[in-house]
């Protein structure tokens, strides 16, 4: 494992391994005890020009190859990741601080993802449509977009790159992937490694590892780029449309969250209980779907609440190779004084701290909240950390209007023993994914992925993505001869 920290810290671009010339290096750090991971010089501008460049030349060709042959690229990478799931979960665990436990989750998905890709190759399917003209045929096929960019985050770096880098490759794109500064190896260059060696051909995906701060918009405005999947906070993801906007480009942006998992009055406590502290501290809280909100009905709060305190007293926080160990350590310290920052804010706003937990550089212990006052910016915010907000609610109504009290739309969960009354619930939430008695954090390859107001733009997974990674062209054939009225 510790050779993909020396082998990969490179630039991928046109099949080659290079480093990048930049006036100066991203240092990649182990979040967890601060080692320094490895040190890449950053890509320049013209790297990414020559890296657009690279995907439109080979484009072409892996456009006309036989999908088939491109389902067998899929596949080899597929059993390159089940080979070397041991590394790979080592370098999640160090490069982002991911338990072990998360670090088989992401790596479950991940080939999940890769198995749908494999197939999507040959799902693209042509039509023959109906004309009012006499002797016309209308064939619509669905064709590759060309040149797809990739913007990963650091959370889930690896799955986050394969969920567009794979069904953008299988249905004949090329792609060039930018992954987060924090996570360059797991979120990058270890995913071109195992399609180099998987033989995807040269140039038709490359990896460059920059900052805004040296290319500025030159990775989204690139002239060659036709769509951008985006993976990040609801800020960059509205300078990005607005950059793709008025390039005439597609984008496809996955958000911010600030999901709720609510506990109706006839809800199982006890399994409530577990999904939501799932739901709320599931990778340190760092993930858009996390519910950042727990709204349960005052007639079963106080239950609710002293066994949900109970269990996140038990969750250990530490070492995330220990395998018992559920709270690793936050990204970098910026992200942890955030997190502390957020639980003196509602501290002084008037909350109550049921669970206070402490820090040690990146490690935050879990925290448990409530009082909150209803109109704090907090309820409204998406809170990437080990922190959760217990709020309690008089009926369906009060829920229903707390949880839409937001501007995000993504994900969310609502417990009750009567499943239809779920459904008519979840339909009532302006959410792009809602789940009845369960947590609030999924991902399956079929299932539209996405979410409504300032959670993104599009959708992923299954026939999404085949929608987002490819376009429609329509070829007219007149059989007989027109006729022209001059």
């Amino acid at each position: 494992m510790s050779s993909y920290f020396t082998d990969l810290a490179q630039q991928y671009i046109d099949g080659e391994w290079r480093p990048g010339t930049g006036s100066w290096d991203i240092i990649d750090f182990n979040p967890y005890d601060g080692e320094k991971l490895a040190s890449i010089t950053i890509a320049t501008v013209d790297e990414v020009d020559d890296a657009y460049k690279a995907a439109a030349r080979a484009q072409k060709a892996w456009a006309a190859t036989n999908p088939y042959a491109r389902r067998a690229v899929l596949e080899k990478a597929l059993r390159l990741v089940e080979e070397r799931e041991q590394e790979i979960a080592d370098a999640i665990i160090t490069e982002l601080g991911g338990t072990r436990l998360k670090a088989d989750f992401e790596l479950r998905l991940a080939k999940d993802f890769l198995r749908e890709a494999a197939q999507q190759a040959l799902s693209p399917e042509g039509r023959i449509l109906p004309s009012p003209v006499e002797g016309k045929e209308n064939r619509v096929h669905r064709v590759p977009v060309g040149v797809v960019g990739v913007i990963s985050s650091y959370n889930f770096p690896f799955l986050l790159s394969i969920k567009s880098v794979a069904p953008a490759l299988a249905l004949g794109n090329a792609v060039v992937l930018k992954p987060h500064q924090e996570t360059p190896i797991v979120g990058g260059s270890l995913v071109a490694k195992i399609f180099e060696d998987a033989g995807l051909p040269g140039g038709l995906l490359n990896v460059v590892i920059t900052d805004i701060a040296e290319t500025g918009d030159a990775f989204i405005d690139h002239p060659l780029l036709k769509v951008i999947s985006f993976t990040g906070s609801d800020q960059v993801g509205r300078h990005i449309a607005a950059v793709c906007a008025a390039n005439l480009k597609r984008s496809v942006l996955e958000l911010s969250g600030n999901s709720a998992l609510v506990v109706l009055d006839d809800a199982d406590v006890d399994y409530a209980v577990a999904a939501a502290v799932f739901s709320r501290y599931i990778h340190q809280g760092q993930i858009c779907m996390a519910a950042n909100r727990v709204l349960v009905d005052r007639s079963v709060f106080d239950e609710f609440t002293e066994k949900f305190v109970a269990k996140v007293k038990t969750l250990r926080t530490g070492d995330p190779r220990e395998p018992e160990t559920v709270i690793g350590p936050l990204i970098n310290r910026s992200k942890a004084d955030a997190v502390t920052g957020v639980i003196d804010q509602a501290l002084a706003e008037g909350a109550a701290a049921l669970v206070r937990g402490g820090r040690i550089d990146n490690l935050v212990e879990p925290s448990v909240l409530t009082g909150v006052p209803a109109h704090s910016a907090l309820l409204r915010q998406e809170v990437f950390g080990p922190v959760a907000f217990l709020i309690p609610f008089d009926g369906e109504e009060e829920a229903v209007r707390i949880v839409n009290d937001t501007p995000y739309g993504l994900s969310g969960a609502v417990h009750t023993g009567d499943i239809e009354r779920g459904v008519s619930f979840a339909k009532r939430i302006e959410t792009g994914m809602f789940h009845v008695n369960d947590g609030t954090v999924h991902d399956e390859p079929l299932v539209p992925f996405g979410g409504e107001k300032s959670s993104g733009m599009g959708r992923l997974n299954g026939e999404a993505a085949i929608d987002s990674f490819t376009t429609l062209k329509w070829i007219s054939v007149q059989h007989g001869r027109s006729g022209f009225p001059f």
